[in-house]
């Protein structure tokens, strides 16, 4: 509504995760790091966390873009509310996997010939799962049994859970202890300070198509910091409605 008013080229402050906005603040940087070099060193399990709306899906899908752009396929699960036979059907579609039924047991032996196919080329596929916080016991013991896939060289399948700090705590479970001995990488996404909050804005206004940010003062940027405490989806919330009472 107030884009072209202010001469964006689309809404700098859509709630989409989309990775061309990205704010690449030092933590974020880090953790696209670590996601993507635990996936191509097929290191395993990688768990990213961080509080409701600090950006963990908008990192998903960049990990998705860099592993598009480097051809290794994955599977990525963004509703952890599935039946066991739920969940293997997803990574069967996603992987395009060649069963003759959509059984667990079928899923498994085609998704082990899959990824010692792609072994063999020197490559290794993925699993992406969002909100896995909400994972019930089963499917959390289920995805630690797929990392029981490896050959000699390393696990054949890499999995990155993506959850609020409750993930942590659940992964603490004593009927989790060998999941969690299994977490080669941990990643945290934490809210912005008052710095990054500023930048955070500037970055996105500029890519919506304003170079220089002159709609919010220094002050109106505090107090943005102040009410957000530096969250992310809370910022973009706050500052949209802000543009459009402007613009009204």
């Amino acid at each position: 509504m107030y884009n072209a008013f202010f001469g964006f080229k689309e809404n700098p402050f859509n709630l989409s995760p989309d990775p061309l906005f990205l704010y690449r603040s030092p933590q974020h940087e880090e953790a696209l790091a670590s996601l993507t070099y635990g996936v191509k060193s097929r290191k395993g399990f990688i768990v990213l966390t961080g509080e409701v709306g600090t950006g963990k899906t908008t990192m998903l899908e960049c990990l998705r873009d860099e592993l598009q752009a480097e051809k290794i396929p994955f599977s990525f699960l963004f509703n952890t509310r599935l039946s066991t036979s739920q969940f293997f059907e997803m990574i069967a579609y996603d992987l395009g996997l060649n069963c003759p039924s959509d059984s667990k047991a079928q899923v498994l032996i085609a998704l082990h010939q899959f990824l010692l196919q792609q072994a063999s080329r020197g490559g290794t596929a993925a699993l992406l799962v969002d909100e896995a916080h909400d994972l019930s016991w089963d499917l959390l013991e289920e995805i630690r049994m797929l990392g029981n896939l490896e050959n000699r060289t390393g696990k054949l399948l890499q999995v990155v859970l993506s959850g609020q700090p409750e993930l942590d705590r659940k992964l603490d479970a004593p009927n989790l202890r060998q999941l969690r001995q299994r977490i080669v990488l941990r990643c945290e996404l934490r809210p912005f300070d008052e710095e990054q909050t500023a930048a955070y804005i500037q970055t996105r206004m500029a890519k919506a198509g304003m170079e220089e940010q002159t709609v919010f003062p220094p002050e109106v940027l505090s107090g943005i910091y102040r009410y957000t405490r530096g969250i992310p989806r809370v910022i973009n919330i706050l500052c949209d409605n802000l543009l459009l009472m402007a613009f009204a």
